[in-house]
């Protein structure tokens, strides 16, 4: 499967049948009929453990060699099971991200170009689907849904949402938590904005911090869990995503000077805005080497943070015994340019924005692969859905999804893989980022929809994108090859995508395709 594979009907639509229901677990009665047939007893379901990050770059992992980060329980992860080098979010910024992750669907099939609403129904639904496919499901943590109380199918949903309050009357779990525990304390009191650039420690005492929240919060629920059913957990984090907010003693764990420095290729200059007055949450510019490092300082160690909440959430699963019975999987919604380019926050094609981590552990038997592995295919968040429904032990219809199991990989069904993996951002931060962009992890080829621009970068020879290539004689052909993958990869739009058997230019911002459920008009607020 790959890109230009052949164009599948439309799963948008926000209804569906009694036939849709049935078919969700008729894969599991069919796996205990052959248990039955065989003598043998069917083989228990394994929980699954979803762990998500926000705002999460896919180098932010010392098992993806960074060695300049502290992630030994993520590291676990990946050593007990695999890291895929090259997982992409479809669409980097949060709400289209996490469409593609609820549906199984790339961006023009799930509706969401850019930063919109996620609709309030789809065929399907992670979480429904699991649910009745007879899983025990919770969400805790960001959502990042609207209505915010939506549950898309979980029992239960416990959340943090950053302060964000987008519908009448809503308080977030955590923001009633922190009421009870600190009635007289402010839970913004460190003063840092959702989409600063400015990084301290958290002023408050650790216990309150929503990442501590989160993982009280996980660490209950397999702690008290009695329930006969197989259990699907999201545990959502809102960090590392700003506020760049350790507690003291995560912050103390890296000094400034330490942080990796920005990568700045010489096409960036346009991204410096020289001369211009730049407040905190700029998503542009060149605001100096000490304020990216100290940047990466408080990002690093939000990660760290966090990645302390995992390893609790492991431990647990140890001591219930649970461990070896639990499919885990962790990722992010998309990641965070961090002054790469002169550019900040997400919503952009390059690799800080758009590569994100993705790490699977398996329960023993699940899969013959060699624990420990790195792979190379192009994995992405529609490929979550398919995964989990296929852990679980159900036919996982291909026709129904953009998506597919990554068990496949790793249980070397390899042939039909996607050659290529889309990428796109409708209009945001400003009028000329708007864009398509393909990658096999070794090349990227973006499409600058508002100008026609173009580039080309070579990520095994120049994996920080310095070095575009679109320019150069020599690979005009190259250039060429990628273009018309692009004119193939959006063809079934036609115009204004391609016009006259060609890419076309897009100026007017388009936030959703024909195909979302409900085609909402208004954006929501911040990202």
């Amino acid at each position: 499967m790959g890109e230009d594979r052949p164009k599948r009907p439309d799963c948008g639509g926000s209804e569906y049948s009694r036939r849709d229901v049935l078919e969700i677990g008729v894969g599991a009665a069919a796996l205990a009929a052959a248990g039955q047939a065989s003598g043998q007893a069917p083989r228990r379901r394994p929980n699954i453990l979803f762990l998500m990050t926000d705002q999460h770059r896919g180098d932010c992992i010392g098992a993806d060699g960074n060695a300049a980060i502290q992630t030994p329980n993520l590291d676990r992860i990946a050593r007990q099971g695999v890291l895929f080098r090259h997982a992409y979010t479809c669409t980097p910024s949060c709400t289209p991200a996490r469409a593609a992750l609820l549906t199984g669907l790339a961006p023009w099939h799930n509706g969401m170009l850019g930063y919109g609403r996620v609709a309030t129904q789809y065929r399907n639904e992670l979480p429904r689907m699991l649910r009745e496919a007879g899983y025990h499901t919770l969400g805790i943590g960001k959502m990042h849904w609207h209505p915010q109380r939506t549950l898309h199918g979980f029992h239960k949903t416990l959340l943090d949402e950053s302060g964000r309050a987008e519908t009448k009357g809503f308080v977030s779990d955590y923001r009633q938590w922190f009421r009870q525990q600190a009635p007289s304390l402010n839970p913004d009191a460190t003063g840092i904005g959702w989409n600063d650039y400015r990084a301290k420690p958290y002023v408050l005492p650790e216990r309150l911090h929503p990442t501590r929240w989160t993982g009280d919060r996980a660490v209950e629920f397999l702690e008290g869990y009695q329930g006969t059913e197989p259990f699907f957990l999201k545990v959502s984090f809102a960090r590392p995503h700003s506020p760049y907010d350790p507690p003291q003693r995560f912050w103390s764990l890296y000094r400034t000077e330490d942080m990796p420095k920005p990568v700045v290729g010489r096409w960036a200059e346009r991204n410096a805005m020289r001369g211009s007055k730049l407040g905190p949450s700029t998503p542009r510019g060149d605001l100096g080497l000490e304020t990216a490092q100290r940047a990466r300082r408080g990002y690093y160690a939000n990660v760290t943070f966090l990645d302390e909440q995992v390893g609790r959430i492991l431990k647990v699963l140890e001591d219930r015994g649970w461990l070896d019975g639990t499919l885990i999987l962790m990722t992010g919604d998309h990641g965070d340019m961090l002054g790469d380019h002169h550019l900040w926050r997400k919503t952009y094609a390059y690799e800080g924005s758009a590569r994100i981590p993705m790490l699977i552990r398996w329960p023993e038997g699940m899969v013959p692969a060699k624990r420990g592995i790195k792979l190379d295919p192009c994995v992405e968040l529609r490929d979550v859905l398919p995964t989990f429904l296929d852990a679980a032990g159900l036919e996982v219809d291909e026709s129904r999804f953009d998506g597919r199991s990554m068990l496949k990989l790793l249980r070397g069904q390899t042939e039909g893989w996607r050659k290529y993996i889309g990428l796109e951002h409708s209009r945001c931060y400003w009028p000329a980022n708007q864009w398509t962009a393909l990658t096999d992890g070794r090349w990227k080829y973006i499409y600058g929809a508002y100008d026609g621009s173009q580039q080309l970068f070579d990520m095994a020879n120049d994996p920080g994108e310095c070095v575009d290539l679109a320019g150069e004689a020599k690979h005009k052909e190259t250039l060429a090859l990628w273009r018309k993958r692009m004119i193939d990869h959006l063809a079934e739009r036609g115009e204004p995508y391609v016009a006259s058997g060609d890419l076309g230019i897009r100026k007017p911002a388009m936030l959703y395709s024909p195909h979302h459920p409900g085609r909402a008009k208004r954006k929501t607020g911040r990202t």
